[in-house]
C-alpha cells in the first residue's frame, strides 16, 4: 500500500474517533450512516459530470449538512429524525443518478488508488476537523450540557452546531473511498462508543476513540491485503470486535 494512502487511512481514521465522540455524547449514533447516504446525488452527479465523486459527495455533504441544520433551528424535530428524512430522500434520489456498478461502489467502497488532489483534500480536511474538535472540545461540551449556559458564557450555540455538522459531514466524506456509504457511520461510532466505556474522562475518551479508529483502519487495511478482502468490512469487523471487548472489563 503506497505511503501516502496509509497517512490519508491513518489521518482520516483519527478525524472519525475524535467526531465520534461527540457525536455519541450528542446521540447521534445513528446520524453517520444516514448522513453518509446524503452523499450519493453528489456521486452520481459526479459521475455524470466525469468528476472525481469524493468532491461530489463532500458537496452534497455541506449542503444535507447545512439544510439539517436549519431544519433543525426552526422546528422541535430532533436532529436524529432530521438527517433519517433528508438521508431518506438522498438515497432515492442519489439511486436515480448511479449505475448499478457505481452504487455498489459507493454503498460498500473501492480499492480504487485516491489522486493527488483527493490525497492533499482528504489530509487538509482531516487536519481541519481534528483542530476544530481539539480546539472547541469545552465548547462543544458546555453547549452540549446546558445551551443557556454555553450562550452566557459567550459561545455561539447556532454557529458552534453547524460547525459540528458540517465537520460531522466532512469526516463521513473522508472515508467513503474506504468504507463507503453504508459503513462509515461505523467507524465513526464504534471507537468512540468504546472509548467511552473504557475512559475516566473527555480528554481520555478521546485519545482513546482516535488511537482505537486508528488501529482497526490500519489493521483492517493490511488484513484486505493479505486475505484478498474487501477493505471497509474487514475494519468494521474488527471495531465491532473491540467494542465487544471491551464489555470483558468493568465500566471506568
Amino acid at each position: 500500500m503506497p505511503i501516502e494512502v496509509v497517512v490519508l487511512s491513518a489521518a482520516m481514521a483519527v478525524a472519525a474517533g475524535l467526531v465520534g465522540c461527540f457525536a455519541v455524547m450528542r446521540r447521534m449514533a445513528l446520524a453517520g450512516d444516514a448522513l453518509a447516504h446524503v452523499a450519493l446525488p453528489g456521486i452520481g452527479v459526479a459521475l455524470a459530470l466525469n468528476v472525481d465523486p469524493v468532491f461530489g459527495a463532500v458537496a452534497m455533504l455541506f449542503f444535507g449538512a447545512l439544510l439539517i441544520w436549519a431544519i433543525e433551528d426552526r422546528t422541535r424535530l430532533a436532529t436524529e429524525t432530521i438527517i433519517g428524512v433528508v438521508f431518506s430522500a438522498a438515497l432515492a434520489i442519489g439511486s436515480l443518478f448511479t449505475s448499478d456498478n457505481d452504487l455498489i461502489d459507493a454503498l460498500f467502497g473501492g480499492a480504487i488508488t485516491p489522486s493527488r488532489a483527493e490525497i492533499v483534500f482528504g489530509l487538509v480536511a482531516a487536519g481541519a476537523v481534528m483542530l476544530f474538535i481539539l480546539r472547541r472540545k469545552q465548547a462543544l461540551v458546555v453547549s452540549l450540557v446546558s445551551p443557556d449556559i454555553a450562550r452566557t458564557t459567550g459561545i455561539n450555540v447556532k454557529l458552534l452546531n453547524l460547525i459540528f455538522l458540517e465537520m460531522f459531514a466532512l469526516t463521513v466524506a473522508l472515508g467513503l473511498r474506504y468504507l463507503g456509504v453504508l459503513l462509515m457511520g461505523s467507524l465513526i461510532i464504534i471507537p468512540a462508543a468504546t472509548a467511552k466505556r473504557l475512559s475516566r474522562n473527555l480528554n481520555q475518551m478521546l485519545g482513546m476513540a482516535a488511537a482505537i479508529a486508528l488501529t482497526v483502519t490500519l489493521a483492517g487495511s493490511g488484513l484486505a491485503i493479505w486475505l484478498d478482502r474487501p477493505t471497509g468490512p474487514l475494519i468494521v469487523t474488527l471495531a465491532a470486535f473491540g467494542f465487544f471487548l471491551a464489555f470483558l472489563r468493568p465500566e471506568a
